[in-house]
This record gives C-alpha cells, sequence and structure tokens, in this order.
C-alpha cells in the first residue's frame, strides 16, 4: 500500500493525508468545479476533478470516485466521514477492484447502517437496547397502532437507514403517531432511498455518551474510552468531550465491555464509534454504531495519545497492529471540541456558505488542536 485516494473533502480530507504523509503514504484527493482551488486540493500529493460543484453530481458517485483511483493508480480508498463513507455498495466496488478498502467489510456497514438490524445484533451480543418495534415498510403501517401501544409515549419514530439526526420524529400521543409514521417514511425514502421507519422508547433528559473502539478483523478489538455528545441541536452534536463529566467509574466501564462485545462478534475492522444512550437511572442503551472515522475522533486523540486514522492506515497495510493490548490504552486529560457552524442567526439559524473574509484561528499547541479544511478568502 503505497499510494491512497482520499475520497472525501475538507477538514476530514486535510486530516487523513497528515497520517498519510507521516507514514510516507502518497496521497490523491478528489474535487468538484467548486473545490478546485480548496485546502485539500493543495495538500494532496495529486488531485483530480471528479465533477459539477453539487455533491451529487461528484463526491456522491461512486463511479467517478472510483476512476479517480484507477486514473491515479491508488491501491487504497480512504472515504473519510459522510458522502460514501458507510455505503457498503462503494466499499465492495474498491475491493472488487482490487484496491484496499480503508474501513470495516461491506457485509458489516450494511448491518450497521440497517438500525433495526444492527438493535438486534447489539441485542445478540448482550448489548442492552431500547424498547423498540419490528420495522414499518412505505404504505404497510399494519399493527401501528399496537406497536405504539406496546412500546410506549413519547416514542421516537425512526428509519431504519437513517443518520445524522436526519429521519426522525418525536410522537407525544398515540392520535399522532400514524400521520408522523408516514411523513417520516416519506421523508427517509427520498433521502435514503428506504422508506422503512421503527418505533423506539423515548428516553427523558439522556446523556448520549459513545465509546470509541477499534477492530482487528480478526475478532480481536480494543476500547479508547468514552466520549460525552449530550450537547445537540436537531439530534445533532455540536460539543463533544472526553472524559465524560461526572460518569460513574462503573457505567464507564460496563458501557466499554459491551461495546467490546459487539465489535468482537462483527469481527469488526478498523475505527468506529458505538453509541449509547444513558438514563438518569443509570440504565444506558445501544443507539447505533458508527462504521467509520467520526467527526470527533480528535478528542480522543487528546486525551489517548493515539492517531486513531494512522492506526486505520496501520492495520490496511498489513502492520500486526492487534498486538495492541487494552491495558497500553489509558486516557490523560480532558479535552472538548466544538464545531462551528456557518450560518445565520437572523434567518432562523439557516446555512450561511459563502468567502471566509476573515479567518483566524488559534495557533495550534499548548492543547489547542484546529482540524479544519478552509482558509481566509
Amino acid at each position: 500500500m503505497k499510494k491512497i485516494l482520499i475520497a472525501n473533502r475538507g477538514e476530514i480530507a486535510c486530516r487523513i493525508i497528515r497520517s498519510c504523509r507521516a507514514l510516507g503514504l502518497k496521497t490523491v484527493a478528489v474535487y468538484s468545479e467548486a473545490d478546485a482551488n480548496a485546502k485539500h486540493v493543495d495538500e494532496a500529493d495529486e488531485a483530480i476533478a471528479i465533477g459539477p460543484a453539487a455533491a451529487k453530481e461528484s463526491y456522491l458517485v461512486a463511479d467517478k470516485v472510483l476512476a479517480a483511483a484507477n486514473e491515479a493508480g491508488a491501491d487504497a480508498v480512504h472515504p473519510g466521514y459522510g458522502f460514501l463513507a458507510e455505503n457498503e455498495g462503494f466499499a465492495r466496488a474498491v475491493a472488487e477492484a482490487g484496491m484496499i478498502w480503508i474501513g470495516p467489510r461491506p457485509e458489516t456497514i450494511a448491518d450497521m447502517g440497517d438500525k433495526e438490524r444492527a438493535r438486534l445484533l447489539a441485542h445478540g451480543a448482550g448489548v442492552p437496547i431500547v424498547p423498540g418495534s419490528p420495522r414499518f415498510m412505505v404504505n404497510d403501517n399494519a399493527g401501528l397502532e399496537a406497536a405504539g401501544d406496546e412500546v410506549g409515549f413519547p416514542l421516537l419514530v425512526k428509519a431504519t437507514a437513517g443518520g445524522g439526526g436526519i429521519g426522525m420524529k418525536r410522537v407525544d400521543a398515540a392520535e399522532d403517531l400514524l400521520a408522523t409514521v408516514e411523513t417520516t417514511q416519506n421523508m427517509a425514502e427520498k433521502a435514503f432511498g428506504d422508506g422503512a421507519v421503527y418505533l423506539e422508547k423515548l428516553i427523558d433528559q439522556p446523556r448520549h455518551i459513545e465509546i470509541q473502539v477499534f477492530g482487528f478483523g480478526d475478532g480481536g478489538a480494543v476500547h479508547f474510552f468514552e466520549r460525552e455528545c449530550s450537547i445537540q441541536r436537531r439530534f445533532q452534536k455540536i460539543i463533544e468531550e472526553s472524559p465524560a463529566p461526572g460518569l460513574k467509574r462503573e457505567i464507564r466501564d460496563a458501557m466499554a465491555t459491551a461495546a467490546l462485545a459487539l465489535t468482537k462478534q462483527e469481527r469488526y475492522r478498523g475505527a468506529g464509534t458505538i453509541e449509547f444512550i444513558l438514563a438518569p437511572d443509570g440504565q444506558f442503551f445501544f443507539l447505533e454504531m458508527n462504521t467509520r472515522i467520526q467527526v470527533e475522533h480528535p478528542v480522543t486523540e487528546m486525551t489517548t495519545g493515539e492517531d486513531l486514522v494512522g492506526l486505520q492506515l496501520r492495520l490496511a497495510r498489513g502492520e500486526e497492529v492487534s498486538k495492541l493490548q487494552q491495558d497500553s490504552i489509558a486516557s490523560h486529560g480532558h479535552a472538548i471540541e466544538c464545531r462551528i457552524y456557518a450560518e445565520n442567526p437572523a434567518k432562523n439559524f439557516l446555512p450561511s456558505p459563502g468567502p471566509l473574509d476573515v479567518y483566524s484561528p488559534p495557533s495550534q499547541g499548548g492543547g489547542i488542536r484546529v482540524d479544519t479544511g478552509v482558509r481566509q478568502g
């Protein structure tokens, strides 16, 4: 493995380039017309254009990204997060083209991408799951009323293919259930191509705790402790930190044990995150597994001193990273990550993209880390 195509842009592409450079690996960036002068394009060893500005015509077109990898002579593909990172078809196509997919097996991506199937697999591994229902397909909601009564209100209607806070609606009363389910099904079908939904009990005043795991692909795995992501808006994370403030050691240990049980059961390969909901009474429940590196991975890197992206790369090129022992991983200090949004408060916080007339991040060092894919101008 000598040359990596990074199937992404922005901050995560720049982040991957840093670890590749440290390991002596060449990098290939891809870019849309809008990103021709982007930071990740300049930092990579090579760059290939893949289409118009719209992501659906460039970064989300698997054939274009794969063609770029072949053109560059890349022998591996790192998807980053978002775009095609959790697309099992793309992962399979990369492998079938004779390249290394830097991520979990396509089958694992499919299993964990289907939220209802993931719940069942977690339950099979002995991981607690939130009370919920079987899936309901578009135009087939027979038994919905009974399922709602069994789960209990308030509850969440969740798209089985959902993620990132999309395809999730709260329902407080039985009379609102059918309309909300149908609305969510329609939204999910448009957003994900799969309108199936399921019901899940709503846990009031929860904390959102996740465990960073790393699987070796052979049934072995380690964890890199927890992150707390409870400060959210529209079910999307804003602040992440590690360690989770005030979390009892026995709860932390139980969560880590549960996360490793699922990771080992699935013979998971590479970096992943298992997310839990923590109720006020101390009970915790499986929420989902993200089969990729996450936006908030720097929090874990800052507290453990590990290069998680580097670990992904080393595993992919055949190094014996399975020698890494759990007792050699320690958490020191405290790290907080803040996501900065380009939004207009005067317009109900609508996205507000455009040139950065002034961009002056703090200097890195002394405990400060800035992960970015942008620059002034």
